[in-house]
């Protein structure tokens, strides 16, 4: 199905809704019905009947068509943050006594979620560094319910190669979720690939607009009605219609959002790669990356995110290096129209966090202004150390 199809038409009945081009906000939380025999019906199916808002919703509905086509998927379930989509399809996916694969320096609460909370409930996990398939299969164990995957993990890039991956744990009847936030869903599909489950914060380039926080689970017909009628029906984290709405008003523009940060992202590279005050670049693509062969096998070329470490010995010029930075606002999160920073010099001295990675490490998040004027900023940053 074509993209721009599935962004403008996918899952609008416009006849159903006045003709209306832009669907509507169903601000309702529950829907009524003419008779008894007609509620008994719309209980027999909430997963795809208005019943109550936190089931089935219309403009969720359409959100979830939209997304699930656009992963290649048959389904998808849209959950209220990350965070909870992440949570719903691991739970899925385990029970007492059950042993995680998961990929080393996960999403922070992802970490937190395999091993501390399900710990509590007997579940084990395994850290493995995912770039090579031999670290999965020494950690398999007769117990191994679920291999858990961030590719490209989203603070230092590292990627697994996604179809070895689901070949091996087919073979050992394991489960496996991407979480493919970083590439969206315009340049990787981990699903063609053989992945059981995708998940997505919808927060990053699927919103688009720092202005929603969501999440989303994609799969099986099959697999995401099971969620449904479990993890997402019990836990409740339900993404409210209006910003249902929004995601879709973010959904039109996803693809040309994507290139111009991929061409931003880009040119962004080029000058900090010839810097002599960059100590280190992460980034998928750059030539100096020793997985690039692996980016251009399972991903189209895509940007947004590019790490670095300063070339600088002390923290006070990190500090004053971020500090001076005009365009790149000190925040968390991305893949909206803003550039951003992250310096984990902030995470040091912490008492709420902790983090492996070095002081002079900063993400950068390359937004839609133009890669020129970003370029200017770093320089003169940079100058400023």
């Amino acid at each position: 199905m074509e993209p721009y199809y599935i962004l403008n038409h996918l899952g609008e009945e416009r006849e159903d809704y006045f003709n209306a081009v832009t669907p509507p906000i169903f601000q309702s939380s529950n829907f009524c019905f003419k008779n008894v025999e007609a509620l008994r019906n719309g209980l027999k199916n909430e997963f795809e009947t208005p019943f109550y808002t936190r089931g089935f919703n219309p403009t969720v509905g359409i959100l979830r068509k939209k997304i699930a086509a656009l992963e290649k998927a048959e389904d998808a379930l849209i959950f209220s943050s990350g965070s909870a989509a992440i949570s719903a399809a691991v739970i899925s996916s385990v029970k007492q006594g059950d042993h995680v694969i998961c990929v080393k320096k996960p999403y922070s609460w992802t970490n937190h979620l395999l091993t501390h909370l399900l710990a509590k409930f007997g579940v084990e996990c395994s850290m493995v560094d995912g770039r090579e398939i031999i670290n999965f299969e020494n950690a398999i164990r007769k117990n191994t319910t679920l291999i858990y995957l961030e590719s490209p993990n989203s603070m230092t890039f590292e990627m697994q190669d996604l179809e070895a991956v689901a070949i091996l744990a087919k073979k050992n009847k394991i489960t496996t979720i991407c979480d493919n936030s970083y590439a969206s869903p315009i340049n990787q599909n981990p699903i063609t690939l053989g992945i059981d489950i995708v998940v997505h914060s919808a927060t990053k380039f699927i919103s688009g607009h720092s202005d929603v926080v969501a999440g989303v689970i994609c799969s099986t017909k099959e697999k995401i009605k099971k969620i449904f009628e479990q993890e997402f029906m019990t836990l409740g984290a339900t993404l409210s219609p209006n910003d249902a709405w929004l995601l879709i008003k973010g959904l039109r523009t996803l693809p040309i959002r994507v290139k111009q940060v991929t061409e931003n992202s880009f040119k962004v590279l080029h000058f900090l790669e010839t810097h002599p005050k960059i100590e280190k670049i992460y980034f998928p693509f750059s030539e100096k990356n020793t997985q690039i062969s692996l980016a251009k096998k399972q991903m189209k070329p895509c940007g947004g995110l590019i790490s670095i470490e300063l070339k600088v010995d002390n923290i006070a010029a990190v500090e004053r290096f971020c500090n001076h930075l005009k365009y790149f606002i000190i925040a968390c999160s991305w893949g909206g129209y803003e550039s951003l920073q992250f310096p984990i010099c902030a995470l040091y001295n912490s008492e709420n966090y902790t983090t492996e990675l070095p002081w002079n490490f900063v993400r950068l998040y390359i937004g839609l202004e133009d890669a020129d004027v970003l370029i200017e900023d770093l320089k003169q940053a940079l100058e400023k150390m």
